[in-house]
Formats: C-alpha cells, sequence, structure tokens
C-alpha cells in the first residue's frame, strides 16, 4: 500500500500557505487541549500546590517549622521551610516538588500519544491526506507539546501562587544568598523559575515526540516514554554513573534554584540551555526522519 500524505500522480504539490500553516497549528492545540486526558493532567498538576500548602499550613498550625513533628531537625525539602513566611515560596517548593515526576510524567503522555495515538486511531492517515504535508504536521505537533510543556508549568506556578497567597502572609522576598528583594521582584524571579521549568522540560517532551513515531500504539508510546524517563532518573543518581550523568536530560533540572541567588549563578543555567537544546536537536531530527518516511496504513 502506498504511503499516505503524497500528492496525486501527475498533479504538482500544492505548498500550503502561512494561514493553512496556522490553521494546522491552531487545530493540533485546540485538540489536545480539548481532551479530557489534558484536562485530567492539568487538574492532577493544579491540585499538588494546593495538597502541598495545607500540608504545610496544619503541620505549622501550632507555630512550629515545616520537618518538625516527624523527627526532624525542622528542615524540610528546598524552599518549604520558607512557605509559612512567604507564600511566594510555595510556587518554588510546587515547582521542585513536581518537577522530578510529575510535570515530566504529564509532559511524556502528552508526547508520546501525539503521533501514536493518531495512527493507532486512523485519523493520522486523514490528517496526511490535506496538503499541509509530512513536515508541517509534525512541527506542529511539536509546537503543541512545547505549548503544553509551558502551560502545564503555569498551572502549577499558579495554583502555588494563589494558594500560598490565601494561607500564608505575602511580603518581601529573602533569596538564598540571604539579599531580601521586593514582592515585584519575587514576582519576577517566580515567572523566570517557571520558564526555565518549562524549558528544562523540552528535552523529554522531544524524547517522547521521536518515540511516537515509532510505534502506532499510543499506549505503547506512553509507557515508553514515561519508563525512559524514570531509568534515567535512576541512572542520574548512582554515583559510579557521574561520567555520563552531566549529558542525561534530568541532571540539570534544579538549576533553576540558582535565580533565586544575587547575583544569579548562570553556570548551571548555561549547562541545562545547552543540554535541552542538544537534545530538541538529535531526537527532533530523529523524529522527522523517522516520520517523513513512516509508512502509514492504518
Amino acid at each position: 500500500m502506498s504511503k499516505a500524505g503524497g500528492g496525486s500522480a501527475g498533479a504538482p504539490a500544492r505548498r500550503p500557505g502561512p494561514l493553512r500553516t496556522l490553521a494546522l497549528f491552531r487545530s493540533e492545540l485546540g485538540t489536545t487541549f480539548r481532551r479530557w486526558r489534558t484536562i485530567a493532567l492539568l487538574g492532577v498538576l493544579a491540585a499538588i500546590p494546593v495538597l502541598v500548602g495545607i500540608a504545610v499550613k496544619i503541620e505549622t498550625s501550632d507555630g512550629g517549622s515545616f520537618g518538625q513533628g516527624r523527627g526532624g531537625d525542622g528542615e524540610g525539602p528546598a524552599f518549604f521551610a520558607q512557605i509559612t513566611n512567604n507564600g511566594i515560596f510555595l510556587v518554588f517548593a510546587s515547582l521542585a516538588a513536581t518537577l522530578p515526576v510529575f510535570l515530566p510524567m504529564a509532559i511524556g503522555v502528552i508526547a508520546g500519544d501525539a503521533v501514536a495515538g493518531e495512527a493507532g486511531s486512523g485519523t493520522l492517515r486523514y490528517l496526511l491526506v490535506a496538503p499541509a504535508g509530512r513536515t508541517r504536521l509534525l512541527l506542529a505537533k511539536f509546537t503543541t507539546v512545547m505549548a503544553f510543556c509551558l502551560v502545564a508549568t503555569l498551572v502549577v506556578a499558579a495554583a502555588g501562587l494563589v494558594t500560598g497567597a490565601l494561607l500564608f502572609p505575602l511580603g518581601d522576598v529573602t533569596l538564598i544568598s540571604g539579599t531580601t528583594v521586593s514582592f515585584a521582584d519575587g514576582l519576577l524571579r517566580a515567572l523566570a523559575v517557571a520558564g526555565l521549568v518549562a524549558y528544562s522540560l523540552i528535552g523529554i517532551a522531544t524524547v517522547g515526540l521521536f518515540i511516537s513515531t515509532l510505534t502506532n500504539s499510543g499506549i505503547a508510546a506512553m509507557a515508553a516514554t514515561v519508563g525512559l524517563l524514570v531509568t534515567v532518573q535512576i541512572l542520574d543518581t548512582i554515583p559510579q554513573l557521574h561520567a555520563i550523568q552531566p549529558y542525561l536530560f534530568p541532571h540539570y533540572w534544579l538549576s533553576f534554584a540558582d535565580v533565586l541567588r544575587d547575583p544569579v549563578y548562570w553556570d548551571q543555567l548555561a549547562k541545562n540551555f545547552g543540554l535541552q537544546a542538544l537534545y530538541v536537536a538529535v531526537f527532533g531530527s530523529a523524529a522527522w526522519a523517522r516520520f517523513t518516511a513512516k509508512d502509514i496504513t492504518v
């Protein structure tokens, strides 16, 4: 059976104009964000900061600091101890709590299903019949996955900010380096942190999109992406593998904390920028090569 997506024999291929390309991007965005699965994922992500905030509020209701009452010395996970003093730290704590597992797993589900889900349901072939072309379709799906990275991160940050404002006081922000900045400056840094977290996710998102081009089963692609995520996370914690760890996509994820220093430490941030860009270049090219040569017969 011939490949889908090519022009008819003897007829010149029509190049879609900018408006048609924009319409394709909008269609992919609308389709993705209208799905109940996407809404459910965003709902779960939004609930995490709320649960964290309530847990901190309950534990510190007697005037103690977070971490006491569990046999600890009052030191909780990063940023958690500062939440009771300033609710904006719930944004940083929520992003730090969701970045290792919840955010990348949600990204893996969306990216893994991007192409494989369409192929499995039989709609991919009909999409390729339109004069959009495979490259434009793949680019539209890539853009949609990147948009989900940003939206998912902003949902966590917004839920953390609203919950922190409702449960805890707001005011000047004391940075990790000990410098105190205004609340407006703190908000700008929170927005910068959210942007950095979203950018940190594009590596696993591109890997997931590549895996999605390898199979016609959306479930298999999602499972493989999430499984790879877990495996790489484990590898990044094994001391004997320190030589390869700087090349693993999650290695510099928590470098966003350097934005909360004065001055900002750029070394780890720059390495994270370069590493994620490398993953996009390598696996984005591999996804394009696979998808443009893929025989769509379903």
